[in-house]
């Protein structure tokens, strides 16, 4: 009789608890596979809108948007050589609404030219896709009586210390490419750093400034038109883009070759299955006529493969280029 008179409680409270478990359990169970775009994704691009990074992140945060159905937007966050924007980037909850496209200088050069940055490209970030890779290429303002790297030569020689040139940073590789080329040629230029390709761009069409090391794509129709004189690419093979352009390598540097390169990531942290979703996209896009073609209108050529084919490329960079960088300092 006692365990009868206990009975009821017992059963009253052994229902409650079931009927808690069980509403509980379907609604985390939901939220878990809740699928991944819900909401607008951020893409930064830690360069200036204008230039080529920005137009190819442009296209390709609208090829994820057209697939996922939710829009991808790129916010513009240039300075420090793109530190500003990666910051933010690898500050970001890696909850897959918070992406960086970016080039070598915030994922190689700053780290190697710094003395220190508010994140490491390799511990911050999770590397997603390769997404093109990117000539580089020596300009000239019409003005200057120069057509190739000889005629370079003779006329800085002819004037010390009045030429310069412009670089998209004090860490960026054109300025370390330019670096390399004047130790090479036995030459001295001023260097006038900016905060992307777009600005510095502008005041070597102005005049303000005589030559540029850049990312060929940003100069490719200004050297069409003839407002800009190309007097060098720095792959080993002239490209199709611009085949007229002679390559460093044919003019006294035979070994000389350095190409830029886009990459796509995330915060540390961010989902295997989201990580998975952006690779299979990208990849798909690249490998497509039209990525070849848009890529091709840039002046680049797609890249694609795995996060790991990143990580692995980004770990080989900063091997190449840890020589050059430790013989500079930011300006």
């Amino acid at each position: 009789m006692r365990m009868d008179r206990r009975w009821p409680f017992d059963l009253s409270l052994i229902t409650a608890a079931a009927f808690a478990v069980c509403s509980f359990l379907p609604v985390t169970s939901a939220l878990a596979a809740e699928p991944w775009p819900t909401r607008p994704v951020r893409v930064i691009v830690p360069h200036p809108a204008g230039g080529s990074v920005d137009a190819v992140a442009r296209m390709v945060t609208r090829r994820l948007a057209d697939v996922l159905g939710k829009p991808f937007i790129v916010e513009n966050r240039g300075g420090a050589n793109g530190n500003i924007g990666a910051a933010a980037a690898a500050g970001a909850p890696p909850d897959g609404y918070t992406l960086l496209f970016t080039t070598t200088g915030p994922l190689v050069f700053n780290k190697l030219i710094y003395k220190s940055t508010a994140f490491d490209p390799v511990r911050d970030f999770a590397p997603i896709v390769k997404v093109s890779a990117i000539p580089l290429v020596v300009v000239a303002n019409a003005s200057v009586p120069v057509k190739n790297i000889a005629d370079l030569v003779a006329y800085v020689k002819a004037n010390p210390g009045k030429v310069s040139y412009a670089s998209p940073g004090t860490g960026s590789m054109g300025r370390l490419v330019a670096e390399l080329v004047q130790g090479d040629l036995g030459i001295q230029l001023t260097h006038v750093p900016y905060t992307g390709s777009a600005p510095a761009m502008n005041d070597v069409l102005g005049g303000r400034v005589n030559l540029s090391f850049d990312l060929l794509p940003t100069y490719t129709e200004h050297v069409r038109n003839g407002t800009l004189k190309a007097l060098a690419v720095t792959t080993l093979k002239r490209t199709a883009i611009l085949p007229e352009a002679a390559t460093l390598a044919e003019q006294g540097m035979p070994k000389f070759e350095a190409i830029g390169w886009t990459a796509l990531l995330g915060p540390a942290g961010l989902a295997p299955e989201t990580i998975g979703t952006i690779n299979r996209i990208v990849n798909e896009f690249l490998a497509s006529d039209e990525g070849k073609q848009a890529l091709l209108n840039f002046g680049m050529e797609p890249l694609g493969g795995t996060p790991e084919d990143l990580t692995g490329f980004m770990a080989s960079e900063l091997a190449k280029w840890r020589p050059v960088a430790e013989k500079l300092t930011p300006e």
